[in-house]
């Protein structure tokens, strides 16, 4: 097996790793999220309104979900990909400066996994490809009916 044959067989799945890849995010943000505003997960909730932490918590479950689903996955990335950094910032980087010494880890690859969504999109398997799937297909019938009639 050549180089040129596995490099392409590889991208030829980029979409569905993308995909899953962005649905595994999702569902990883929108669980921190839950834990913050419903004490789920071992985790006690965060009051109502709590500067910045409940404000963040909703931001992880909302945006979370529409990146799990893969719906306005570029301006939810963009947002959540925001938060995790200013997460780092204000709460992590006065403890050291590396993730590995300040406990920022997480936020830093959410920070960078969001930033990698909102550049490539959402792959395979969401719902902005399947609306814009049903879309073309209904395009095409109106068209093709046009040319018939």
């Amino acid at each position: 097996m050549s180089t040129a044959s596995l490099s392409d067989r590889l991208s030829s799945h980029q979409p569905l790793v993308l995909g899953l890849f962005r649905i595994v995010l999702g569902l990883l943000f929108a669980s921190e999220g839950a834990a913050t505003i419903f004490g789920v997960l071992d985790r006690q909730s965060s009051p109502v309104g709590d500067w910045p932490f409940w404000y963040a918590g909703v931001i992880e479950l909302v945006c979370g979900l529409l990146v799990l689903f893969g719906a306005a996955t570029r301006g939810a990335a963009f947002l959540s990909s925001g938060a995790m950094a200013f997460a780092y910032f204000t709460e992590h980087q006065k403890n050291g400066l590396f993730p590995l010494q300040n406990g920022g880890l997480s936020p830093a690859l959410f920070c960078w996994g969001f930033l990698l969504l909102v550049f490539f999109g959402p792959g395979a398997l969401s719902l902005s490809a399947l609306i814009q799937r049903r879309g073309r297909t209904e395009d095409s019938v109106q068209q093709t009916a046009g040319q018939t009639a």
